[in-house]
């Protein structure tokens, strides 16, 4: 069976049902797969690991995604939200440290109020990082006129999952109302782009309800959207959500690890010069779950530089790592972490999409 395997991964391009009977390999048909997702990254992205210092600044959140332990009606979740100083003193560790990019993140809010908050603070990182920092940020749906504000104020890439492409499964682990509507999320999806974002997506890997065939349209779909970034992981249940209801229906989790690792290693065969995240979703099942994800084709870590008072709050899902750390001690693990991976950290280097540098040449 492993001739097939092996004919498959010798194609520049895949079909959804090649797709699908790679998804589907068994152990020894899976090593081969990851074996040519690493020898794709190191010839096309490199060795290098860039850091992204992320700052998960608040978890109120407007939305209601049954998936999500921050989701609006969470009650039994302790809300938080930091001051612009708190915000701007973990961003000067970033800098300090060479991280030479960030991350700003939060539950999904749309107001006057956070618009303003969020560009001024957009303008500072500017100032004090002497223009020098790169800034994502994953701020969920917007009007375009916010979108922009956001860009004109110096983020440059903005992470917004699409958690599934088919829109049957997107309404399943969403509330049927028009705040959680599929259409809007593609249409932002594409102002993102269109504004001239580095424009990022991902999924969540072994929902219920979701297929092998679901996660090759996913696949599919980010290709042909022609992302830049992807950060993607396997769900893990939380038990003050709807969706924990299903729980029964989910896989073990290390077949949902296992799964997760070779969307990472199709989409670095697929799309070449992407960046790709090794989300902390993948420690969470895993003790060495990130340095796997990079081993396969990842090449993004995100430090958590929030501080750590605040981090057990921030649980989009649970058994989340790192929640009992500060900025200093996630530092020193995950550069162990990463040079037992094989890779070396690119202190200094914003780390841009490289397939962003190509798609707006052309």
């Amino acid at each position: 069976m492993n001739n097939d395997i092996d004919k498959i991964l010798e194609k520049e391009a895949f079909s959804k049902e090649e797709l699908i009977r790679l998804l589907s390999s068994n152990e020894t048909e899976r090593k081969l797969l990851y074996r040519k997702a690493s020898e794709v990254k190191a010839e096309h992205v490199g060795k290098i690991v860039y850091y992204r210092g992320l700052v998960e600044f608040s978890n109120i959140c407007g939305k209601n995604c049954h998936y999500c332990g921050i989701r609006r009606d969470n009650r039994e979740l302790k809300r938080y939200n930091l001051g612009d100083m708190e915000i701007l003193k973990a961003v000067e560790f970033a800098y300090e440290n060479k991280y030479a990019s960030v991350v700003l993140q939060s539950g999904e809010l749309e107001s006057k109020g956070f618009t303003d908050r969020i560009e001024k603070l957009l303008r500072e990182i500017k100032r004090i990082s002497n223009n020098e920092l790169g800034i994502t940020i994953s701020l969920g749906e917007q009007t375009k006129d916010v979108y922009q504000r956001w860009f004109d104020a110096g983020a440059h890439r903005y992470l917004l999952r699409i958690e599934s492409s088919n829109p049957v499964l997107y309404k399943k682990i969403h509330p049927d109302d028009t705040r959680h509507d599929f259409s809007r999320r593609m249409e932002c999806l594409e102002t993102l782009k269109d504004i001239g974002y580095q424009t990022g997506t991902g999924i969540m890997v072994g929902l219920p309800f979701q297929t092998i065939e679901d996660l090759a349209g996913d696949i599919m779909f980010m290709k042909n959207f022609d992302i830049d970034m992807v950060g993607l992981g396997p769900y893990i249940e939380h038990r003050d959500t709807p969706m924990f209801k299903y729980r029964n229906l989910l896989l073990p989790p290390a077949d949902r690890f296992q799964l997760a690792l070779k969307v990472i290693a199709l989409l670095r065969i697929i799309m070449k010069d992407i960046n790709i995240a090794a989300a902390t979703a993948m420690q969470a099942i895993d003790p060495m779950g990130r340095e796997k994800a990079l081993m396969v084709g990842a090449n993004v870590i995100m430090p958590n530089i929030t501080p750590g008072k605040y981090r057990d709050s921030y649980k989009l899902y649970e058994n989340k790592p790192c929640t009992d750390e500060e900025a200093e001690d996630c530092s020193s693990c995950l550069e162990a972490r990463i040079h037992m991976a094989g890779d070396e950290i690119g202190y200094g280097k914003r780390g841009d999409s490289r397939h962003f540098q190509k798609r707006t040449l052309q």
